[in-house]
């Protein structure tokens, strides 16, 4: 774990406690249960809101506290562990990150402090498929005489059906383009997408949406680097919370081996059981401190960022991957029923392990990185 200064500290620990007291795992099911399309408790994201996290990136001159991505890591891992939704990675983190990195003084005055009282919803509209693949799109905005004229349609949208604004990767006859659009635009339509981790997904479709040229994000033509800055900013984001999933799946496993008595013994101290609980134990700890080391780039505007980015997801992804596996199979029967909780985070980890970029997709960009 990496040594964390004391207002760190105290984030992460109030962070831990509100979790367990505001945010516990029967709120996510009461959620889940009730159907809603809107798929996080307003009541939780307000208090979200009230404890300030909704700033910790953005700079206190546009109504933050500029504590920076480690520190926003800290508070999705305790997050990640009740399963806790909200728009609290797809707005505060990834939509201020767009605007922080793209957008011009008049954005920035806009949208950053409206991301921080939480009277704006900001996300990425990016993908167009079942998979991540940000280099092909067919989204179009053709220049007009007054503008733009967007067509197309998104994908998987991070908490699409609430979000009041969106960031949308579109072609243009320049290149990659990225256009800040009103979620009320005229010709902009959304559905919701039922996932099996009863998450705020939504696609999007974009027909002749009027943009004006001050609806550009960053510069004309000169998307595809910015694109790719906001993604990695949500990569190490959704790692932090992965690892909060997978440790706390970890727990529920250590748990049951010394509760669960079969032969007469607990089964935890059947050597084969130990040894896997050793091995998820050091695979838990090697993604915290790839987790971490992507989220420290960040901070520190690394070169090497990009990489320690991939490797973050693909590490964290691999040992959730394996760990909502084992809390199945070591729980038994009983993993597989609805009444019990591990189902939500095996549903939940084979969910987030395939958004922006699943395991084979980061793996491959981190060699190509290092020049494989």
């Amino acid at each position: 774990m990496a040594a964390l200064n004391e207002v760190q500290s105290m984030i992460r620990d109030q962070a831990k406690a509100w979790v367990k007291e505001e945010s516990p795992i029967e709120k996510f099911r009461e959620m889940r249960d009730s159907q809603a399309d809107m798929k996080f408790i307003p009541e939780t994201w307000s208090g979200i809101i009230e404890m300030g996290w909704t700033g910790i990136i953005v700079p206190e001159e546009y109504g933050g506290s500029g504590l920076g991505y480690l520190t926003f890591g800290l508070v999705l891992e305790e997050l990640g562990r009740n399963l806790t939704a909200s728009p609290l990675l797809a707005s505060a983190l990834i939509g201020a990150s767009g605007v922080m990195l793209g957008g011009n003084e008049e954005q920035k005055q806009f949208f950053l402090p409206r991301i921080v009282d939480g009277s704006v919803l900001l996300t990425l509209a990016v993908d167009e498929g079942p998979r991540h693949d940000p280099s092909r799109m067919k989204t179009e905005a053709k220049k007009t005489k007054t503008g733009f004229l967007l067509n197309g349609a998104k994908t998987f949208v991070q908490e699409g059906l609430a979000a009041t604004d969106f960031i949308v990767a579109a072609n243009t006859e320049s290149g990659k383009t990225l256009f800040l659009v009103a979620g009320n635009m005229a010709g902009l339509s959304r559905q919701a997408i039922h996932t099996m981790d009863s998450r705020g997904y939504a696609n999007l479709e974009f027909n002749d949406v009027e943009l004006d040229t001050k609806d550009i994000l960053g510069h004309e033509g000169q998307g595809a680097e910015l694109l790719d800055k906001i993604l990695d900013c949500g990569r190490a984001g959704l790692s932090a919370e992965m690892l909060g999933t997978g440790a706390q799946a970890f727990d529920m496993t250590l748990d049951y081996l010394k509760t669960r008595e079969q032969f007469g013994r607990v089964i935890g101290s059947f050597q084969a059981l130990g040894h896997r609980a050793a091995d998820l134990f050091g695979k838990m700890e090697l993604s915290r401190s790839c987790m971490e080391a992507a989220l420290r780039a960040l901070d520190e505007q690394a070169e090497n960022t990009a990489e320690m980015v991939s490797l973050s997801k693909a590490r964290v992804g691999d040992f959730l991957h394996e760990m909502s596996n084992q809390l199945i199979q070591i729980h038994g029967g009983i993993g597989m029923t609805d009444e019990f909780d591990a189902g939500f985070y095996l549903k939940r980890a084979r969910v987030i392990e395939t958004s922006f970029g699943n395991r084979a997709f980061h793996k491959d960009r981190y060699a190509k990185l290092l020049g494989f």
